[in-house]
């Protein structure tokens, strides 16, 4: 390559990284005035309490608007969080509002948190969780009880902070608050994590994510997917740890919550810092570093200091990572934080010696050694404390059940003294009961006319249920490509375009329209059976020749992925069903496969020949799905779609219109499938018999 392509290639790799920078500062800049939206928001809310007739400082309204404001300058601006909740605590004390104090004293604790102050911030929130223990608020007592015992665990004291954990959990189940739960599971993950008890912290980092899961709230879930990604970069897991980061990225980057994406960031980084790619890690950190400069997370920014400190070091840089890990050591010291000091004391001890100051090098290398032996002693007696709390726990629960049963023996006189009054009531009962059957056989009739209007209605709604789905699809699905390829035509036509830029467009327009047909064919087909208007014509239908002639329409996308198509039925493998709709099923089928399969992957179409029954199977060693997704894969109404490997799109009609043909073809179709590990999708269709060939 000679010198002048030399200084193209760099200028055009100079001008995308520039690119990807403009447009991160354009999200970051979005994310920043949302956020100030919010606050704005709330304060004009609060100018207009103010200026109503009828306005006092004891108004609980304004009081609460006062305390989210002061939770939305959290991460933010430490000194208004402080400022507006002391104005809280006043005006809610003034009005005797329980709750406001309880908030107030639980925003101020959390102010003195993230200033490092932890003992005044533990008594801050013992206030508030008083309190709301005397005043039976649990849902703000859990709350409470969350970060008192989070603060036991900056402070060290791990058997404190499970103690707390595990009573604040016990409250919560009780009262079924969920997503408190999942919280306490993730913060206990951080106990052992503390500990790198990694496969610990795991079991809890799952259970955490089952229960966001389950409630569905895609911010919650992406707080604990970060926190998983963390760790599985701790076990040297990266894969599992980018695929869990860029998924909590995408939803903080929606929902623009600042704090959190700070945090991914430099996950992120971590995680490149483990591959040795040491550009892209001291990239992302800088993305992290941008976002900290708008909010106060001090805990947080020590680990990204000393994650950009370690690249620099990587690349040489020592200079650079000097400033970066002293940043660190004050800023750990600052906040009282021993794993930081002991991080950033490591580093720059050996900064030090590369620069032959032995005497700095050696200051630091014995406050790293102080500081190691001492969480290390540390880190072994909490194990032991939080075995011991752990197992007093269980010990008291087992009593309390104990107590339980002894008390449910003593109850058990009065259920049977109950039993008999309600033998009573129901002879009763069954004498009322029967005096009221001649008035139920008059209403009979009238309930008989009600209950088919009813089903007529259903049968109508369901009809426009199916013309409306029908819409979305052709306006979602087709509209766009069809859009795109008219604005190519009128380009062409208006000689915007040369000939030879509009050819370069063909392959593209091709992939277009064959997505375009396919859509169309499963469109029509699926509204030909939601309409009754689809007839099942069954004859004898050789697989193999329907099977190869799919893997030949489908051979030039499986070659552009380098996927290898294998095709393991027998040329005299014959079935008893409609061709037609067993050639949608299986091109379906394998369009599905190739869509979730990445570049050179396998996928297997097979047959096994049973007594009655052919079992057809389309395997693939793809992304594979979770459970939640294959439960929803068949539904009738589902519309659910997934992007593949390749960003390839459907309409989520295909897997619903299989299960509907085959079954017309008196068959069954189901899925074996998990994350990372592929899918396998089987459905039978009946083999040739006796009376089918005579009748033939």
């Amino acid at each position: 390559m000679n010198n002048r392509h030399l200084q193209i290639y760099k200028l055009y790799y100079l001008f995308r990284g520039c690119l990807f920078i403009c447009l991160f500062i354009k999200i970051a800049v979005h994310t920043i005035n949302a956020q100030n939206t919010n606050r704005d928001k709330l304060l004009s809310e609060i100018e207009q309490i103010k200026k109503s007739t009828n306005f006092s400082t004891k108004d609980t309204t304004y009081i609460n608007h006062l305390q989210n404001l002061a939770t939305e300058y959290r991460f933010h601006n430490l000194d208004s969080l402080k400022i507006l909740s002391k104005k809280s605590l006043d005006l809610s004390k003034k009005a005797n509002f329980i709750n406001g104090v309880i908030s107030s004293y639980h925003s101020l604790g959390g102010y003195y948190s993230d200033k490092g102050k932890i003992d005044i911030a533990i008594s801050y929130f013992i206030k508030a969780y008083e309190l709301a223990n005397m005043h039976e608020n649990h849902f703000l007592k859990v709350r409470t009880l969350n970060d008192l015992a989070k603060e036991y665990g900056y402070k060290g004291e791990y058997s404190k902070a499970l103690k707390w954990y595990l009573a604040t959990i016990e409250i919560a189940e009780k009262y079924d608050y969920k997503n408190i739960i999942s919280i306490v599971n993730d913060n206990i993950a951080h106990l052992y994590l503390a500990q790198k008890d990694y496969k610990q912290a795991m079991v809890f980092l799952q259970r955490s994510k089952s229960i966001h899961e389950e409630i569905g709230n895609p911010i919650f879930l992406a707080e604990t997917l970060s926190n998983i990604a963390s760790t599985y970069a701790d076990m040297n897991e990266l894969d599992y740890a980018m695929y869990n980061i860029n998924v909590s990225i995408a939803t903080f980057e929606k929902e623009k919550i600042l704090e959190w994406l700070a945090y991914c960031y430099e996950i992120k980084g971590k995680i490149y810092l483990k591959k040795n790619k040491n550009t892209w890690a001291i990239y992302w950190y800088k993305q992290s570093e941008l976002l900290h400069k708008e909010i106060e997370d001090d805990r947080g920014k020590i680990d990204l200091l000393n994650g950009m400190t370690e690249a620099l070091m990587n690349q040489n840089k020592d200079s650079i990572a000097e400033v970066y890990a002293l940043n660190a050591y004050n800023l750990s010291k600052k906040i009282g934080l021993r794993s930081g000091i002991k991080n950033s004391a490591h580093k720059l001890s050996k900064i030090y010696k590369n620069k032959k100051d032995y005497e700095k090098s050696l200051w630091f290398h014995e406050m790293y050694q102080v500081t190691y032996e001492s969480l290390t002693q540390a880190g072994n007696e909490n194990a032991l404390n939080m075995l011991k709390t752990k197992m007093e726990y269980n010990q008291q629960k087992q009593q309390l059940i104990i107590d339980n049963e002894k008390a449910l023996a003593k109850q058990k006189v009065y259920i049977y003294v109950g039993i008999i009054v309600l033998f009573i009531f129901a002879i009763i009962t069954f004498i009322i009961y029967r005096n009221e059957q001649e008035q139920k056989k008059l209403n009979l009739e009238l309930r008989n006319k009600k209950s088919d209007l009813e089903e007529k209605q259903a049968y109508l709604n369901e009809l426009n249920q199916t013309k409306n789905k029908l819409f979305s699809i052709i306006g979602h699905d087709l509209r766009g490509p069809i859009g795109a390829f008219q604005g190519l035509l009128k380009l062409f036509k208006e000689g915007e375009m040369t000939k030879d830029e509009f050819l370069n467009f063909v392959p593209k327009l091709k992939v277009d329209i064959d997505t375009i047909s396919f859509t169309l064919n499963n469109l029509l087909s699926w509204g030909q059976t939601q309409m009754n208007g689809a007839i099942t014509k069954h004859s004898v239908t050789n697989l193999d020749d329907i099977v190869e002639e799919n893997i030949a329409l489908l051979s030039e996308i499986a070659e552009s992925k380098s996927i290898s198509l294998i095709n393991r039925i027998g040329p005299n493998c014959q079935v008893w069903s409609d061709p037609n709709q067993i050639d949608i099923i299986i091109r379906n089928l394998l369009s599905n496969a190739l869509k979730f399969t990445p570049n050179n992957g396998q996928i297997i179409i097979g047959a096994i020949q049973k007594i009655k029954t052919c079992e057809i199977y389309v395997k693939d060693n793809g992304l594979g799905m979770s459970e939640d997704i294959i439960s929803k894969l068949f539904t009738k109404d589902s519309n659910h779609t997934t992007y593949g490997t390749n960003d390839e799109k459907g309409t989520g009609l295909g897997l619903s219109l299989c299960k509907e043909m085959v079954e017309k073809n008196n068959g069954k179709i189901w899925v074996h499938s998990a994350l990372g590990k592929g899918s396998s999708f089987y459905f039978t269709i009946p083999r040739i018999q006796k009376q089918y060939k005579e009748s033939a």
